[in-house]
């Protein structure tokens, strides 16, 4: 269908619509029903079946599984089962693993979905794009993502850029004609239409769905990229670096082991298996995996906290910030702007009320007044009511704003006045509107009075309508604008300004009869200036303490807003941002630097005032040039360029826009500044779980090729038999590791500095802790493997039981002493509930095989008599409390000196 070439009352009939009430929700269910969802496909994932079999797809399972038909060929049939039993529990616990993520991150995308203002029922709601069905009436405006193919019925300066669907980077100016032409008409020329995926990036418009999901034309473009792409973390692909080199040194090890026992006179066959076994428990094949389940884990953590991660490199980024660029209002501000304080021509009232509740007093000098009385006060009132696309909307335990936090503020101060929407409907007919703009800081209306006069409304930043104003209202008169006026007002804002009060300013201008007004820079020229309306956004209660805390940790926090330099200034320093000799700097200084220049004092300056989105850019820029790791946020169209560049673009939820959500790698669900500080130390705690479980999981299995090859080296029977090293493996990796993913982070987490990005896993001692942590625990095995061998040479499978015994809790000892970066004795082990009950379990496991009848010939144990118990756990606790012990002496000796 060539919906272009149809005029909108065709199309409404083409799709059994109505532009005046919209579908029913019973229509809705119909075609949602017959149509399905506005969704693309994608691509097929793997079956269940096919995922789990990819588990066993590891060279070195696949070495094993053939040791195992070796084994059942020369009639080892226990040897064999057993094997092969624990490695499919292992091929389980991985395929379970990643479905857990694949999910996550499916209900991550879930949750990210885009929202679209819809007509139904005759009201406007908001609802996901997906349910939206043909026939459906959206409305759209700047910064907003198109959610379906529509026809446009009716536009307001509207421009949109198609580049996803033309590679055209201009936008297109959209208009609601029809297109007649004998061939087809392209997609960027299709000025009538509005597209699935494309961004407004200015004005607004109304449209009616034509087409969803792959009959879009982005559906088309869907069918050509089937091919799901996997996202790699930075630190998933040092790991799979890390991964090949340990795989290497383990074979090498194993080889060695294998070679050697050879020599000491072993079985090949015996020595074989044994390595392989060993290799399979040694090497860390499983370590991106966990990974990939440990940020996904924490993703989820994130979600609770309002903070959705849409890109996960970002969750290791987040432990790196060292720079949070900050809007103010509704991020450390509640975003329920209210009108306080009103100025017009050298008089002030006041206004009583809070947030968005429409009762509220005018005073003039403390008495009462009514707002009808005088007719400046009633100009004011009434043009921020008609300049002004917001609305009031009553929930069960609130009223909320439905647009821009500030255009309610003028709302609820004009409905206190007794000046609401519906009784000025009656007096005044918008003809035209031109949009605000964040490059203009204006907008305005064309309105005509019920004796069909015209004149101009326009509200914006006072200093900008102060400067295309050529006359003001004083003492209810006209005056020209002489310098003495234009400084009264000028004082009057910063009065105003240094109360902390946002101001917006509304001056008008009288039309001919007959005048044509086509552009805004006709609209807002020679304008009277008739006053102001100071409103207050008081600061979240937590945001000071968020703020305490990200400077405690190192992290700098920067305001930037477009609200004046002395409002800016007091908020700051409510909130503890601006210490004393804080440098603010204003737009207007900004301009004039380049990057250069900015750079030079950047780390001096703490609050941004009366800034641009583009200026977001230049402050991004010149924080990376110093070696910052900046979080940026915004929530405009303009702030998408800044959000993109910087290290952690952060978007707004409920105020964001499309365009500035999709530049993002992080939204706050609530827009609050302390969801930041949480994604930051969440962000933080995970990189420190993935540090803790590589440091456990290396450091085991550096015990366990360790205690071999010192027993062959040393001409020893072998302390573990293979079915034993793979149990240890099963054991000991799988519950405790995942554990280590959902620690608790340590309470000195955001008292030190932010991490360099360059950081290597192994920093901070890490690698050390590793060896001398593994080669603890493979001494202490072998010590009592040897102690009780020495004592009975010729019960050797006790001994080799004992051995067991001794590298399974040595292993489940070290995994507490992996919480704290400082000892054992640093951190409650009952505070994570997850690892206590992981260690039981492996335990229990373990206990099982040692005492239950049936399996102790599976697994070559023998039941350990209760004195030898003492030695177990003698040795298996000695490696812990041998380096808490060196790592206390040091402490002390340091503090001496």
């Amino acid at each position: 269908m060539k919906w272009y070439e149809l005029r909108s009352e065709e199309v409404e009939k083409k799709v059994n619509t109505s532009l005046s009430s919209g579908l029913s929700d019973h229509e809705v269910k119909q075609r949602q029903k017959q149509f399905g969802y506005n969704e693309l496909k994608e691509a097929e994932r793997p079956s269940a079946l096919l995922l789990f079999l990819a588990q066993f797809k590891d060279f070195m399972v696949l070495v094993l599984l053939a040791a195992t038909l070796v084994s059942g060929l020369l009639g080892e049939y226990i040897d064999a089962i057993a094997i092969m039993a624990i490695v499919l529990i292992n091929g389980f616990l991985g395929f379970f693993q990643e479905r857990k993520a694949e999910k996550s991150l499916q209900a991550l995308k879930e949750l990210s979905a885009p929202q679209v203002n819809v007509f139904r029922n005759n009201e406007w709601v908001r609802t996901p794009s997906k349910e939206l069905v043909v026939g459906d009436i959206i409305k759209f405006t700047s910064g907003d993502r198109i959610g379906a193919d529509i026809r446009l019925v009716n536009v307001k300066s509207l421009e949109i850029e198609e580049s996803a669907l033309t590679g055209e980077s201009v936008p297109v100016t959209k208009q609601v004609d029809p297109i007649r032409d004998e061939d087809d008409v392209s997609l960027g020329d299709q000025e009538n239409m509005a597209f699935m995926g494309t961004m407004v990036t200015r004005g607004s418009g109304v449209g009616i769905v034509v087409g969803t999901g792959m009959d879009t034309a982005m559906g088309q473009i869907a069918e050509l990229l089937q091919t799901a792409q996997t996202m790699i973390t930075p630190l998933q692909r040092r790991l799979e670096q890390l991964g090949k080199i340990l795989i290497t040194v383990a074979l090498i090890l194993t080889l060695i082991v294998v070679v050697v026992g050879v020599i000491n006179g072993h079985e090949v066959y015996e020595m074989f298996l044994a390595g392989v076994s060993l290799a399979v428990a040694a090497i860390p094949e499983g370590l991106p995996a966990i990974v990939t389940v440990a940020l996904s884990l924490g993703v989820q953590r994130m979600i609770k906290k309002n903070a959705i991660v849409r890109r996960l490199p970002a969750v290791e980024t987040l432990g790196c910030a060292s720079v949070i660029c900050s809007d103010k209002t509704g991020t450390m501000t509640q975003n329920k702007m209210t009108v306080t304080h009103l100025w017009s021509g050298g008089k002030t009232w006041t206004v009583s009320g809070t947030g968005y509740d429409v009762n509220g007093k005018f005073f003039a000098e403390e008495k009462e007044i009514i707002p009808s009385d005088h007719k400046t006060l009633q100009q004011l009132l009434t043009f921020g009511v008609l300049c002004n696309n917001a609305s009031l909307k009553r929930t069960d335990d609130d009223i909320i704003v439905d647009g821009d936090p500030t255009e309610g503020a003028l709302l609820v101060a004009g409905i206190k006045a007794g000046f609401s929407n519906e009784f000025l409907a009656n007096q005044f007919e918008i003809v035209e509107e031109f949009p605000f703009d964040s490059a203009r800081k204006m907008m305005s209306v064309i309105v005509k009075d019920r004796s069909g006069n015209q004149f101009v409304v326009t509200k914006g930043a006072p200093d900008v309508l102060l400067g295309v104003s050529k006359s003001v209202l004083w003492d209810h008169k006209q005056q020209t604008l002489s310098r003495d006026y234009e400084n009264k007002i000028k004082d009057a804002i910063e009065g105003l300004a240094s109360n902390a009060l946002r101001t917006i300013a509304v001056g008008f201008k009288p039309l001919r009869p007959n005048q044509q007004i086509v552009s805004e820079r006709e609209a807002e020229s020679d304008l009277t200036f008739i006053g102001i309306q100071g409103m207050i956004d008081p600061p979240r209660p937590e945001v000071r303490a968020a703020v305490k805390e990200c400077k405690d940790a190192g992290i700098k926090t920067i305001m930037i807003t477009g609200d004046h330099l002395v409002t800016a200034k007091a908020i700051a320093t409510q909130l503890g941002i601006l210490p004393a000799g804080g440098k603010v700097l204003d737009g207007n200084a900004l301009s004039k630097m380049d990057v250069e220049e900015l750079e030079n004092i950047v780390d001096d300056v703490y609050v941004y005032a009366r800034v641009s989105p583009e200026h977001k850019l230049k402050i991004v820029k010149a924080l990376q040039s110093r070696g910052h790791i900046v979080a940026m946020t915004g929530d405009g169209v303009n702030d998408a360029p800044a959000i993109k560049a910087s290290d952690i673009g952060i978007a707004m939820g409920i105020t964001g826009t499309d365009v500035a959500k999709e530049a993002s790698s992080l939204v706050l669900l609530d827009d609050n500044f302390a969801t930041i500080r949480a994604a930051i130390k969440e962000g933080r705690n995970i990189y420190e779980n993935i540090r803790k479980f590589i440091r456990y999981l290396l450091a085991s299995n550096v015990g366990e090729i360790l205690v071999m090859l010192f027993a062959m080296l040393m001409a020893l029977p072998l302390p573990l038999v293979p079915i034993q090293i793979l149990w240890v493996n099963l054991v000991t990796d799988g519950l405790p590791a995942m554990a280590l993913g959902l620690d608790q982070p340590e309470g000195n987490l955001m008292k030190h500095g932010p991490r360099h990005p360059k950081e290597g896993v192994f920093a901070r001692g890490l690698g050390w802790k590793i060896i001398s942590r593994g080669f603890l625990i493979g001494i202490a095995t072998l010590a009592a493997f040897m102690v009780v061998y020495h004592r009975d040479p010729n019960n050797l499978g006790y001994a080799q039981t004992i051995a067991f015994a001794t590298l399974v809790m040595a292993q489940l000892i070290h995994v507490f002493d992996c919480r704290s970066e400082r000892s054992i004795f640093h951190r409650n082990p009952f505070q994570n509930m997850y690892l206590v009950w992981a260690v039981i379990s492996s335990i229990l496991l373990m206990l099982i095989v040692i005492y239950y009848p049936p399996l102790q010939p599976v697994f070559k144990t023998y039941a350990i008599e209760p004195r030898d118990w003492l030695l177990v756990i003698g040795m298996s606790a000695l490696p812990t409390f041998l380096l808490a012990g060196s790592l206390l002496t040091s402490k002390k000796s340091e503090a001496r000196a």
